[in-house]
Parts: C-alpha cells; sequence; structure tokens
C-alpha cells in the first residue's frame, strides 16, 4: 500500500479484506508491505472497491527487488513534454501538446504524430534546444532519489524515450541512468529541418530494448521494473515483470496492470522495499 498520507487506520481497512500473515511499514506515513498467503483477482478487485485513497502493487515477495530499471522520460521522469515546450518557442505549443495528448492516449499513432510535430519545428535555432532544457525541464520529484537508490542497490538503469537525444543524454547525466535511447531530431546549418532522423524509436523499440537488455545482462523478465505514462510505453510496461502507469493516460491506466497516481516516483522504491538513500542535491 502507497500513499502520500498513509494511516495506520487506511491499513487496518485494508487489512480487513486481505487477512495478512504479517504487516512490515516501509516508510511509515507512505508506505506499508501487507503479506498475504494468495492474492485472488476477485480479492484484488474488492480492494479496488474500497475507495481507499492509497495505490496497489500486487506481487511476489520473490522478485520484489528489482535488477533492471527502464524508464521513459517525458512526463514520467521530467514533468514537461520536451516537444511541446520547443514548440512554445515557436508560437504553436496548443496545437502540437494536444496532438502529444491524442498521441500519448493512443488516438493517434505514434510515429506520424511524432513526424507532424516536429515538422512545426522547422528553421528553429540549434541553440533553443539548450535554452528548452535549462528553462523548462524539471525533474519528477523521486526521479533522482529512484534512479540512484536502484543504482545503489545493484540494479542497472535505462533511460528510453520517444522524445530526443539532446534531452535525453542530459537527463541521463543529471539523474543517473547508465545508458539513454532516443529519437535524432535533423540539424543542418544550425537550424532544425523539422524531420527525425531514422530509424525513429517508438513504442515497439521500446519493448525491444527491454528484451535486448534482459539478453545482455541475464536478468530475468520478473526482475524488471518500467515505468511510463503514455501509450507507447504500454508494450515495455506489459512485457516488465512490474510494469508501471505513473500518473498516465487514461488509456494507459486502463490497460496497465499497475498504477500510480498519489505518489511520486519514490513509490517504485518502496514498492521493492527500498528506502530512498540521500542524493546530495
Amino acid at each position: 500500500m502507497l500513499g502520500e498520507a498513509l494511516t495506520e487506520e487506511t491499513v487496518a481497512a485494508a487489512a480487513r479484506e486481505v487477512a495478512p500473515v504479517r504487516k512490515e511499514w516501509i516508510v511509515p506515513g507512505h508506505a506499508c508491505d501487507l503479506f498475504i498467503a494468495e492474492m485472488t483477482p476477485e480479492l484484488e478487485k474488492r480492494l479496488g472497491g474500497l475507495g481507499l485513497p492509497v495505490d496497489w502493487v500486487v506481487q511476489p515477495v520473490k522478485h520484489q527487488r528489482k535488477q533492471l530499471l527502464i524508464a521513459d522520460m517525458d512526463s514520467t521522469i521530467i514533468t514537461v513534454e520536451c516537444l511541446d515546450e520547443l514548440a512554445d518557442f515557436v508560437g504553436r505549443k496548443a496545437e502540437v501538446a494536444e496532438i502529444t495528448a491524442r498521441a500519448m492516449n493512443g488516438e493517434l499513432e505514434f510515429e506520424p504524430a511524432l513526424k507532424e510535430r516536429v515538422a512545426l519545428l522547422e528553421g528553429l535555432p540549434e541553440d533553443v534546444l539548450q535554452q528548452c532544457y535549462n528553462e523548462r525541464v524539471r525533474f519528477t520529484p523521486g526521479a533522482r532519489e529512484l534512479v540512484q537508490t536502484m543504482r545503489g542497490s545493484g540494479a542497472y538503469c535505462v533511460l528510453v524515450s520517444g522524445g530526443f537525444t539532446f534531452f535525453t543524454s542530459r537527463v541521463a547525466e543529471a539523474v543517473g541512468f547508465h545508458e539513454h535511447h532516443a529519437n535524432r531530431l535533423e540539424i543542418m546549418n544550425g537550424k532544425l529541418t523539422g524531420r527525425v532522423m531514422p530509424p525513429i524509436l517508438g513504442k515497439q523499440a521500446k519493448r525491444e530494448a527491454l528484451e535486448r537488455l534482459l539478453r545482455e545482462r541475464d536478468i530475468k523478465r520478473e526482475d524488471v521494473l518500467a515505468v511510463g505514462d503514455g501509450a507507447n510505453d504500454l508494450p515495455m510496461l506489459l512485457a516488465a515483470g512490474l510494469g508501471i502507469a505513473y500518473h498516465a493516460k487514461p488509456a494507459v491506466q486502463a490497460q496497465a496492470r499497475h498504477r500510480i497516481n498519489r505518489c511520486d516516483l519514490r513509490a517504485l522504491l518502496w514498492m521493492q522495499g527500498l528506502r530512498d538513500a540521500p542524493t546530495g542535491g
């Protein structure tokens, strides 16, 4: 059980439904483990119907501690959509943000929607990319704690985005990811051409990155934690041992088994039985 203000009374209300063998607070006031003999679909549905102000993650104890974190960037590790913010510099933010929202909710195919939005940036000076990063990009609360604590526990951390390498390279370094993957903007004579360089990293590429990491690092699927918010993250979330829809779009929440809507990214540590370590900044 996870919450911003998790009380003994709330935990007790859930415990009456699941009859736990034991209870263990991970972070008092925020995260508590209820250990039960078996979680049936009927019991999980009943818990969801209680209307408690909490997020639930139901998982086997054996694979609770994860060895691989694979994360989306925009609206997940950072609070903004970089493409929307870039569009603001050409006065097209509202138009681009509407397309982004529809694509992230699965109403539009990712690749054509990406090309359509990037085309509107044609002629934008290259140095605006750094200005956008400096002025607009902010890290989601708990992002540094999540990545650095998992690294400290021996996990491998990868940032995989349908956005752009200009931003993923900087975010990965600042937060502490081991590697990053994203799309590349074509730039000529110091200006954006309005095109994305192939191949385009879309929803299947995110899942393929997960599958590659399983092979290369000899990690079991059950030991993978994936997190994202958009429809292009769904194949990755569904392929992971534990896929988390983080404050996600409605279509994603409807399909993902696990959702975080009340807590920040530290919840992904708490669900592993980890307490976040100081990040030094």
